[in-house]
Formats: C-alpha cells, structure tokens, sequence
C-alpha cells in the first residue's frame, strides 16, 4: 500500500496536487471517497487526505475518525489518509498521534517566527520519538481561521505581498524545526467570499518558497481560489490542496434539498442522500483539476 509520503512524492514529480477535504460526518466522508474512486484506475489511484480540525474532531471523535479512513484504506486497498488538521496544541497533537492519524498538523501561524519554530520544535520532537512514520506540517503566516462564507477578509489575515511568508522565513523554519510539510501563506485565505472569488495567489512567491524551503508545499484555504491560480500554484510547487468550506456549503445545499424534497421523511440516511451528491460533485470537480485530469 502506497504512503502518504509516496503520494506526496509522486504528486511532486508529476505535477499534480493531492486533495485535502475536510469532513464533520460520515456523510461527507462516503462522498469524497466515492469521488476519489470514480476518477482512479486500476493503473492510477487518485489519493485523496481527509481532514479533521480540532472541532470536527471534537464532534466525530479523533479515534473514530482514524478508525474509518483506516478501514477504508484496508478494505479497499485505496490511498486514502487521514490529517489532523489546523492543531493548536501538543495535548491535541497526542490524541491524534495515538488514534493513528497519518499526519499532524500544528498551526502556530499566528506567532511571530520565533515562538512559532520553537513551539512547532517541540511538536515534532515528540512526534518522532512517538511515530516517525507520522508526517508533521507547520504553518508559516496568519490567513485566518474560519472555514465560512463571509463579506470580509478576515482580520489581520496575510494578504499582500509585504505580509506574505518570505523565502528567507520559510527556509529558517523549515531547517529549524524538521517538519516534512510546510503551509505558507501566499494570499491564500480560510473560507470564501459570498459573491466574489478569493484573491489571486502570488504565484512567483510559491516559486520563491519551495526553493528556499525544499519541502512539499501545502496550500491551504483553496475554496474560492479561481481555477487558473490552483494550476499554477501546482506547478510553482504546492502538493497538497485544502478545501474545505466549498464542502460545507454544497452539504448545507444539499440537506436543504433533501428537506425540502423530502418534507416528511425521517429517515437521516435518505434526507441525507442530496448532501452526499452535491459534496461528491465538488470533490470530483477539484481532483479532475488538481490531478490534470
């Protein structure tokens, strides 16, 4: 069974992205895999990462959340992983690393650069001590927090290119703490406007960063992105593509849908049926872009 390193080094040699998507429920969970299955081969697999943050993981449990990617993964002999993403603490980090995820995530963005290395240090200390086989990614630049539809740019989120992740910042982090995978901020940001794209990425500073920092590439708030700035943003050197809150509306979309549809059934696994369609619709619709298909 491939790894979730291999993956990431074959995405990387071949140009393409693997999808990061993030799930509360199970129900969004049988839709992204069911979108990954429909595009792969019996000579290609597309991998796909399941994402969980610490509120998704406090609503499906961390343990139970492992648990189903896992058997998933066995079952069907498909790569399939699972991230703990957008941790804040190492408490959290633990629960992750013994419920068997195969990545952590911890975010100190926030932090001026020197907090941030010496915190992240110590999540990956304990990490490789724990599970080396655990891939451990950092986060270098503020871009918010939300996974939601707004009218507004976060505040304080990264947004110019004064504000951005510097090379120069991105290669001191990456040499001083050991992480394998590292989430710059390059004009991306969490969640997505209402009636409007997000901002374009600088390009050229996703370029500049993965040769300064020589790291797989993560990027993170994609929904919203416009399509010809993902295609870039991969070929300038990113490898894994989070999205997110374009899942929660197409499953809000699609429970309003089975609602109304359905305005007297009870039954969760029928008005459920449209929110597993649509977010199945998205997710097939991202992995044909970021895998070139």
């Amino acid at each position: 069974m491939q790894t979730l390193k291999e993956a990431i080094q074959w995405a990387a040699e071949n140009k393409v992205a693997i999808g990061h998507f993030n799930i509360s429920d199970t129900s969004s969970l049988k839709a992204i895999f069911a979108a990954a299955q429909s595009l792969s081969t019996d000579q290609r697999k597309i991998p796909v990462i399941i994402g969980v943050s610490e509120g998704e993981r406090e609503f499906i449990d961390t343990r139970e959340a492992a648990a189903m990617v896992r058997a998933l993964r066995e079952e069907f002999d498909f790569p399939i992983f699972i991230n703990a993403d957008h941790t804040h603490s190492l408490e959290k980090i633990k629960e992750a690393v013994e419920a068997g995820f195969d990545a952590v995530l911890f975010d100190a963005g926030k932090l001026p650069l020197a907090e941030n290395i010496k915190t992240t240090k110590e999540v990956v200390d304990y990490v490789r001590s724990t599970n080396p086989n655990i891939l451990i990614e950092g986060e270098l630049g503020y871009i918010g927090t939300s996974s939601e539809v707004f009218d507004a740019l976060p505040e304080g989120a990264a947004i110019t290119e004064n504000d951005i992740t510097k090379p120069e910042e991105a290669k001191e982090f990456a040499e001083s703490t050991g992480v394998d995978l590292i989430a710059p901020a390059v004009g991306n940001i969490h969640g997505m406007f209402a009636n409007a794209p997000s901002p374009h990425l600088f390009i050229d500073r996703v370029a500049a960063i993965k040769q300064a920092a020589g790291l797989p590439m993560v990027l993170h708030g994609g929904s919203g992105t416009p399509d010809e700035d993902f295609i870039k943003a991969i070929d300038a050197g990113v490898n894994i593509v989070h999205i997110n809150t374009e899942i929660r509306r197409a499953w809000r979309k699609g429970v309003e849908a089975g609602l109304t549809n359905h305005p007297k059934d009870v039954a969760p696994y029928k008005l459920l049926a449209d929110a597993v369609k649509e977010v199945q619709t998205v997710v097939t619709a991202r992995l044909k872009l970021f895998n070139k298909l």
